[in-house]
């Protein structure tokens, strides 16, 4: 270990920095979030950093630095992006006694600064000794995604109660203070830092006792595993019971802990499924044995996700929850075409549809749908495409209006059908069957995109 990790108390001390110009600016950024007095000598500094001191958060001094400036000074940092200048900087600062880093110059530098996650007063460090900072940057995203920004605001508040949980043994302590900062303790925070203390008042009368449950509605998104948001995934990985629908991909669940319970509660399209009753009970049952539960739904929940049905059977049995949207496929099918949903001058609406429902659509408005250049999404449309067909042509849709047919959007295994709508039954007998195919009315591939699919397609 060439380099060890320290963390220096910044309180009331001094830091200079010389340079003002972009790479001045991006180590400023990171050290305004540090209790130091900041002095930058920059004689045509950045707008940034102008405005940093005409804000009265550093001192900039019109100048370059010089001997008299630097002892007393707790760190120095050589930003001026030229490295005769830097150099400078480095001969001023070890001529005082004092530590210098030279930016990207690790053999001229007495210390390095680590990639760091700032959940203050929790913070993570992370280096590479300059080896591999893409690797750093990588960790830092990992770590980000599994502590919750509110975690900085959580250790402040159990700060206080510490002393209280004492006499609780190892096991049960560490049992409490998960709970907290994990799980109870972010929900309370949601409605403000007096509900946050309160949980933990709760929480201290109720000793080691077995908390409630709690059910999250996670979106899945389209299937990518890398299109979770990191709320979703940092969730998946918490939950005690992870209950979720057929069409969620097998990479999103390898992200939920090995020791979770994992159940599917699958529907499939005018075949067998799992009755909707049975889903809500199954949600109470696990909530009410004190289980953390992910409910897990393809895309977002609110898009044909069975969602108000669900908390309607929660809020009967008096169990919380809390919604985590995710990226719908209509999003993803549009992203797999390049194109956008909404385009000024040829639409101002978008409307989802689902092709389960699509006979109860009789008194719909079909006829604004049919209209040149309205766009829809039709999710499960597969077996009403000729119905679709029909009600659009009826309402004066042109037989040649563009329609594409994105299935396993997102997926390694994603096809594009592009046809008309005079075609689409025809397209859409092409598909894998049993591929979850999103329908897109009044929208054609780009010819990038097109070309890229039927290049993936033919390896």
């Amino acid at each position: 270990m060439r380099h060890y990790p320290v963390f220096l108390d910044m309180r009331d001390r001094t830091v200079l920095v010389a340079g003002g110009g972009e790479v001045a600016v991006a180590k400023l950024r990171l050290l305004l979030k540090t209790e130091a007095r900041l002095r930058v000598f920059a004689a045509t500094p950045d707008a940034a950093v102008a405005g940093w001191a005409a804000e009265g958060r550093i001192e900039l001094v019109a100048r370059a630095i010089e001997a008299g400036d630097v002892p007393g000074s707790a760190l120095v940092y050589g930003a001026t992006g030229n490295a005769l200048a830097d150099a400078r900087v480095a001969r001023l600062a070890r001529g005082a006694g004092v530590p210098v880093n030279l930016v990207d110059n690790l053999e001229g530098s007495d210390f390095i600064t680590p990639a760091i996650v700032d959940r203050d007063p929790v913070t993570v460090a992370i280096g590479t000794e300059g080896a591999a900072p893409v690797l750093a940057r990588k960790i830092k995203a990992e770590v980000e995604a599994m502590l919750p920004t509110s975690l900085g605001s959580l250790a402040r508040i159990g700060q206080a109660f510490r002393g209280r949980v004492e006499h609780l043994d190892g096991k049960a302590r560490r049992g409490f203070w998960t709970r907290f900062y994990f799980q109870t303790g972010p929900r309370a925070l949601a409605e403000g830092q007096e509900a946050a203390e309160a949980e933990l008042g709760r929480m201290l009368g109720a000793g080691a006792e077995a908390e409630d449950g709690f059910v999250h509605f996670v979106g899945a998104g389209p299937g990518d595993p890398e299109l979770l948001t990191l709320k979703a995934r940092r969730l998946l990985h918490e939950a005690d019971v992870v209950i979720h629908d057929r069409l969620v991909s097998p990479g999103v669940l390898e992200l939920a802990r090995r020791e979770a319970t994992i159940i599917e509660v699958g529907k499939t399209g005018f075949g067998p499924s799992w009755k909707q009753d049975d889903i809500n009970a199954l949600l109470v049952l696990h909530a009410a044995s004190g289980a953390t539960v992910v409910r897990l739904k393809g895309g977002d929940p609110a898009v044909f996700g069975r969602l108000d049905e669900e908390i309607e059977a929660l809020e009967t049995a008096g169990v919380r929850y809390a919604i985590t949207p995710g990226i719908t496929s209509a999003s993803a099918a549009a992203a797999a075409i390049g194109q956008s949903l909404t385009k000024r001058g040829r639409n101002a609406a978008f409307r989802i549809l689902t092709g389960h429902d699509v006979e109860g659509f009789a008194e719909h408005d079909w006829r604004e749908l049919a209209k040149p250049g309205a766009t829809a999404a039709i999710y499960m449309g597969k077996r009403a495409a000729t119905f679709l067909r029909g009600r659009l042509m009826m309402h004066g849709a042109s037989a040649d209006t563009p329609v594409t047919a994105v299935e396993n959007a997102s997926l390694a295994s994603q096809r594009l059908h592009a046809t008309t709508l005079l075609d689409l039954p025809r397209a859409l007998d092409a598909t894998t069957p049993g591929a979850p195919t999103l329908i897109l009315i009044g929208l054609a591939p780009r010819a990038a995109a097109l070309a890229l699919a039927d290049m993936k397609e033919a390896l």
